[in-house]
């Protein structure tokens, strides 16, 4: 899969958020393991549900975030003017926390974050393409950095999944499977046309119907 392999991960889901806390806490988990900062972006009532699922399965919480190993945060600095989303901001804070992890001896910086909550109350998604290609590129530049963005069908339109489709190069199914992306295009063959809408569509149909026979 070569060196970029499947660190830009993309998690498109349905349903109540918090179904989602399991599969990413194990994710998280296995990357705490392998000596990895983990950064948990979201709202406050899903990182009270994240930290009491990993306290459930046994991690000590307070001591992960303690060492630095674990951050935990709905802090939306990235968001300016009238809670509009800062494309440079959210990458510089991004490289901000390479570098610390970096400079603190972990061998990356792994980070997820929910779509919905990042792009903040405004809701102005036209900046979303430009923002996965962009971390798309940080991340080839920055082997040491891996992550999951999580996209909710249920409060994103479907042209917005659809890029999200597009720009990712792996979907996150669960902790133990990733799959290659039939539908990422990088950013030289990217076209802003409506070919394959109707075929995007019908995959992302798809793949939440079977995560549904999947959690059922």
């Amino acid at each position: 899969m070569g060196p970029h392999s499947s660190r830009h991960q993309c998690l498109i889901y349905e349903g109540a958020p918090s179904r989602q806390i399991p599969a990413v806490a194990s994710a998280l988990s296995e990357k705490l393991k392998t000596n990895h900062r983990c950064l948990y972006l979201n709202s406050r009532p899903m990182i009270a549900g994240m930290k009491s699922h990993l306290a459930a399965n046994g991690l000590d919480v307070e001591q992960e975030i303690a060492s630095g190993n674990l951050v935990l945060s709905s802090e939306q600095t990235h968001l300016v003017g009238n809670w509009e989303f800062d494309v440079p901001g959210m990458l510089g804070t991004l490289e901000r926390a390479l570098r610390h992890a970096l400079n603190d001896g972990y061998q990356g910086l792994w980070a997820t974050g929910d779509m919905t909550w990042e792009f903040g109350p405004s809701k102005d998604l036209t900046k979303l393409l430009e923002y996965e290609w962009r971390l798309e590129e940080f991340m080839r530049q920055h082997p040491e950095m891996s992550g999951i963005c999580q996209y909710h069908a249920d409060t994103l339109p479907r042209e917005v999944l659809q890029k999200g489709l597009r720009t990712h190069s792996h979907l996150f199914v669960n902790e133990t499977l990733t799959m290659v992306n039939p539908h990422f295009l990088d950013r030289t063959s990217h076209l802003q046309t409506e070919d394959g809408v109707v075929e995007l569509d019908r995959y992302i149909t798809g793949m939440l119907s079977r995560q549904s026979v999947n959690e059922a």
